[in-house]
């Protein structure tokens, strides 16, 4: 059985031991010094990336966590393409990347060296309208006009996906080709919200586009 100077000795002996090393922990060089987000300097990390915006070459040095949709808005001043959800709910920062559509607010602008990406100020200008936006101000397809640059570069990409026959999740037979239903397109859609409600009127916009091409 121990002593009490024994015991004592012992507490004092644990307890020293663990200020030394609470101590190590933290001395500059201690490997936890480093704040989440930063370099061994206390700067951020920063890349360059490049990648070609709306048929232009772009090469920016960005800090590592910007979002594609920071890198358009805020280092290109391409401010069509808009700020919504910021969580990938809405489908207002939806953009073409390499043809496909995406929500640029859930990706990092450096995973996209040598994409080719296309906002909605590269599918047309007010001089030469892209038919999907020419069939949107026809059919009144918007209303306060915020999702409206979404809703057409989805509604592009849509379109393309039914050209490849690419199956959606109410498509009744997945190795045929898709047809353009109402159904279909709801659902392909479904992503893009419109919070004044022009659905109706997207959707008639959409199907006098996709007649056309066909």
């Amino acid at each position: 059985m121990e002593t009490l100077d024994e015991w004592q000795l012992s507490r004092r002996t644990v307890l020293a031991g663990g200020s030394a090393a609470a101590a190590l922990v933290s001395m500059p060089n201690a490997h936890a010094q480093q704040a989440p987000g930063k370099t061994a300097s206390g700067s951020d990390p920063t890349s360059s990336v490049s990648f070609r915006v709306n048929g232009e070459e772009q090469v920016l040095k960005l800090d590592n966590r910007t979002t594609l949709l920071d890198a358009l808005r805020e280092h290109l001043l391409l401010n069509g393409t808009k700020k919504g959800c910021d969580h990938g709910q809405c489908g207002a920062c939806t953009v073409l990347v390499n043809g496909q559509r995406i929500n640029s607010c859930l990706t990092l602008a450096v995973m996209h060296e040598g994409d080719e990406i296309q906002t909605i100020e590269g599918l047309g200008s007010p001089e030469n309208l892209h038919p999907m936006q020419r069939a949107f101000v026809k059919h009144d397809g918007y209303q306060c006009g915020y999702c409206t640059p979404g809703q057409i570069c989805s509604a592009v990409a849509v379109l393309e996906e039914i050209k490849a026959g690419i199956p959606s999740h109410v498509s009744d037979d997945l190795m045929a080709k898709p047809k353009l239903t109402n159904m279909e397109l709801r659902e392909r859609m479904s992503g893009n919200i419109c919070r004044c409600g022009a659905y109706s009127n997207i959707a008639e916009a959409i199907t006098e586009v996709a007649e056309a091409q066909a």
